[in-house]
């Protein structure tokens, strides 16, 4: 080919950083090419919940890709932290879901798949969280969600390629070449928000655009909560440390404009000050924001450019993209190798009309 590396990704984010990881421990000589610097766009900003999962009784392709990444993340945790020494915070925390009326199916969705689900009383509520004030809608408690912390997991897998021998190339955006091309046995596209860019030099349209989401942390003094609290699109994250961290906003009319907005933060300390009222004296450690990738119908694309037979895309994980990140390492490392995908991807073509009825369980 020309060149002594096998395999050239596209974007060092989760995504990139967890197939160079799975590709190189295949055995495989992978370089990484990011535009800036390594997991420091969605990847670290995010919050890092990690939903219960069961493939063996999922209903759509979403779930299934989303039961069968989670299952790998506790080992793959264990894996980077007896590789590399660090910790990438895993752990199970368990998880409170209040639904909206337009949440109506999804206790039977997640009967039918079988995750381990309690509906608590407003007793039950006060006892397990006594520092939560519930908003007046059906609540369901997840024994199984867990979650990561994104920088740590990122600053793990980033220590884990440099061992294994990946070539990690910050700041280097990749220029198209007819050469670069067939310079790799494989060409994996995972840039995260700037994929629709990235993409139409090679003369396909990707509808994926960059969504802004903004979070805020505070800092208490003491523990006011223990279970990651889901409500709607947003949430809180009680880190083991006692922070919390509270997100997210969810603004496509931004652009690749990054930075947080008064509007934004008020907002989300208003939301959490409502769910938790001790946070109304914490103090706030900061706050920031990231762009995650969207695409019309919020599902990612996987799968061989049409055209390109050697190029692979692995993008518009808009908000599951730490929880997908190890099962769709796994389906590149498939396609890498030849082998059937470990689930099936259909559903997520890169030519594929927008499919809005295939809603996640789980949305963050």
């Amino acid at each position: 080919m020309g060149n002594h590396t096998d395999i050239l990704i596209v974007g060092g984010g989760i995504i990139g950083l967890t197939s160079a990881y799975a590709l190189a421990r295949a055995g495989l000589s992978v370089e990484v090419r990011e535009r800036g610097e390594l997991g420091q766009q969605a990847s670290w900003a995010g919050a890092g919940i990690i939903p219960p999962g069961n493939p063996e009784r999922t209903a759509n392709a979403i779930d299934l890709l989303r039961a069968s990444s989670v299952r790998l993340f506790a080992p793959l945790s264990a894996e980077l932290r007896e590789f590399t020494g660090i910790d990438n915070g895993f752990r199970v925390c368990g998880g409170i879901e209040f639904l909206h009326p337009e949440d109506a199916d999804l206790p039977d969705r997640w009967a039918a798949e079988g995750l381990t689900l309690s509906e608590p009383t407003a007793e039950e509520l006060r006892h397990r969280e006594p520092g939560l004030t519930p908003p007046p809608r059906p609540a369901y408690r997840f024994p199984g969600m867990g979650q990561v912390r994104n920088p740590w997991h990122m600053r793990a897998l980033v220590a884990a390629c440099e061992q294994l021998g990946v070539r990690l190339r910050p700041h280097t955006p990749c220029v198209w070449s007819s050469e670069l091309l067939h310079s790799y046995q494989h060409v994996i596209l995972a840039p995260g928000a700037w994929a629709a860019e990235v993409v139409a030099p090679l003369g396909f349209t990707l509808p994926v655009r960059p969504v802004r989401g903004q979070i805020v942390l505070f800092r208490p003094t003491q523990p006011v909560l223990s279970h990651v609290v889901i409500d709607g699109r947003r949430y809180l994250v009680p880190r083991a440390d006692g922070r919390v961290l509270v997100g997210s906003t969810e603004e496509p009319e931004a652009g690749f404009e990054r930075a947080n907005t008064e509007a934004g933060v008020r907002g989300l300390i208003d939301f959490a000050i409502g769910l938790v009222p001790a946070l109304a004296h914490a103090p706030i450690e900061k706050c920031w924001a990231g762009l995650r990738p969207g695409s019309l119908d919020s599902l990612p694309y996987l799968g061989r450019l049409p055209g390109h037979e050697r190029v692979i895309l692995a993008a518009g994980h808009f908000r599951a993209g730490v929880q997908l990140s190890p099962g769709t390492a796994q389906i590149v490392r498939d396609l890498v190798l030849g082998s059937p995908p470990s689930i099936p991807i259909d559903a997520f073509r890169p030519d594929r009309q927008p499919n809005f009825s295939l809603r996640p369980s789980f949305r963050s």
